[in-house]
């Protein structure tokens, strides 16, 4: 793992105009096994937390400095914790409870499509004769305005929720949506190439209908630890 800048959970969190809450959670990206946010709990214990990009975070002998100011920080994106995987500390060394993972998973090539290896990884099943070459379309990660839970639709109506996004690590651009498709009693989940993906308007819209979506092979995912 690469080097991660230690905050400690419970301490007080300052904005350039007065204290503004307390540190709750840290926020990791798995793939770029980096801290991306703080999890701040506003002072009045009624809002929800807000998530605090690390940019914005100076750390000090006496604690968390913001660089912003307590309006600007209630301006922030509210911490929606659904939107995350929760994970045991481990080698972040975060307590359980303590650690939100971003929902990203890794993207490497294998013999029979997609495949992944260690924390984030996935692989794809599906039929073929060895190693493929495959080319993917790929969208910076700033630009796809996509979230875990997100409803799906196909052009001929809803077909899942949106578990995560699939990552290339070799610079960060997203290459699938991850869905859960189906019922309960006969679900699975797919990989939906960055391409179909219309528009994110009351949800994520396709280009691929419900059946095209079905014959996409199932993903199993290697979860954060």
């Amino acid at each position: 793992m690469s080097e991660v800048t230690k905050f400690t959970i419970g301490s007080e969190v300052e904005c350039s105009d007065g204290v503004c809450g307390e540190l709750t959670r840290v926020v990791v990206d798995p793939v770029a096994r980096s801290l991306t946010h703080l999890v701040v709990e506003p002072t009045s214990r009624q809002a929800i937390g807000r998530l605090v990009p690390v940019e914005l975070v100076n750390s000090t002998a006496e604690g968390l400095r913001l660089r912003c100011t307590t309006t600007e920080f209630e301006a922030l994106e509210d911490a929606e914790e659904t939107r995350f995987l929760s994970g045991a500390g481990g080698d972040w060394g975060y307590g359980q409870g303590q650690l939100l993972f971003q929902p990203l998973y890794g993207l490497g090539m294998g013999g029979m499509g997609m495949g992944g290896t260690g924390m984030g990884g996935i692989g794809m099943g599906g039929a073929g004769a060895g190693p493929q070459a495959v080319t993917y379309d790929r969208v910076p990660l700033g630009e796809v305005e996509v979230r875990r839970g997100e409803h799906v639709h196909a052009t001929d109506g809803p077909i899942g929720q949106v578990q995560g996004l699939v990552i290339d690590p070799s610079d960060h651009h997203v290459t699938h949506v991850l869905l859960d498709e189906g019922h309960l009693w006969g679900k699975k989940r797919v990989a939906i190439p960055i391409s179909a993906v219309k528009e994110v308007k009351d949800g994520v819209r396709l280009t691929f209908t419900k059946d095209q979506v079905r014959d996409l092979p199932s993903v199993d995912l290697a979860e954060p630890e």
